[in-house]
């Protein structure tokens, strides 16, 4: 084995962890170890990603459904709406070049980090519901969908956000009922990229059992971690990678890297610090938006 290959598969154990404990991240580990890595081409790696995160979802599925984490109908409507937007973007994802696809996903994942860092607004009066609104599940199934399809992503970055902070769903809950919506997406997402792009099997069967692992460990710290620690400790993981891979997108000398990297780290700053401030803010109001542990929460 090469030293890249070891490195690879070593590294594929933090996207079965990311996935397990917080319902997302797979895919936006996968593809910048992938392409950096592995040294794949883009387009490539984005195939093996939807692979690797599928299998290792489906699988991490499994510890969440026991502990009843999971909201089955909410997670299998919204996979089939997402399995059809994930493979018309997959098809479409042939006709967009690969520097586009890297840069959209990097932007999209400072979207979603800044909005998991603040959290969600309310009065603390509604109750967390058992499932969501079949239509508006059906819709954001659809959005997220193809937007992950066309950037080649399982979609927990999206789905994550969607059913916890629209949704209102505990994080916990989030995270499990976003592994059943990410397995059903990343195969749909595959199929549409199997029509043109070709998958090193070896390679991936090496990267998806290194990450079934690391599913299995972070399922386990789920149920145990407090509401808000998940949620900004996704918020800041996805908001590292992203910089990463909008830095990664710049043309021309390590200066203009920098530059772009010192932008970046400015904009993560003053999303933190909205997110400090608004936290004291709510300490000054009440404990209504503490957050209940997710056990009774689900009661």
């Amino acid at each position: 084995m090469t030293l890249s290959l070891i490195l690879t598969v070593g590294l594929a154990v933090l996207i079965g962890l990311s996935l397990g404990l917080l319902g997302g991240g797979g895919s936006i580990l996968a593809v910048p170890l992938l392409v950096y890595v592995a040294d794949l081409p883009a387009k490539e790696a984005i195939a093996t990603s939807l692979l690797v995160v599928g299998v290792t979802s489906a699988v991490g599925v499994l510890p969440h459904a026991r502990a009843g984490r999971i909201r089955w109908r909410t997670g299998l409507l919204f996979g089939v709406a997402g399995m059809a937007g994930a493979y018309v973007g997959g098809r479409l994802a042939a006709f967009v070049p690969a520097a586009v696809l890297l840069t959209g996903f990097g932007v999209m994942m400072l979207a979603t980090a800044t909005a998991m860092i603040r959290g969600r607004r309310g009065t603390g009066r509604s109750r967390v519901p058992r499932e969501l609104p079949v239509r508006r599940v059906l819709l954001d199934g659809v959005v997220v969908g193809l937007v992950t399809g066309i950037v080649g992503a399982g979609g927990g970055f999206l789905v994550v956000p969607a059913l916890a902070l629209l949704g209102g769903l505990p994080m916990s809950v989030a995270a499990g009922t976003s592994l059943v919506v990410i397995a059903m997406k990343s195969f749909a997402g595959l199929a549409g990229f199997l029509s043109s792009v070709s998958i090193d099997w070896g390679l991936a069967a090496a990267v998806t059992t290194a990450a079934v692992a690391g599913s299995l460990a972070g399922a386990r710290l789920a149920g145990r971690v407090p509401e808000v620690v998940l949620r900004r400790t996704f918020g800041g993981f996805v908001l590292v990678a992203g910089v990463f891979m909008l830095v990664q997108q710049v043309p021309g000398d390590g200066r203009d890297k920098i530059l772009v990297a010192v932008l970046a780290s400015a904009l993560a700053a003053g999303a933190l610090l909205v997110a400090g401030r608004r936290r004291r803010s709510a300490g000054t109001t009440g404990p209504a938006h503490r957050g209940a542990p997710d056990h009774q929460a689900e009661r």
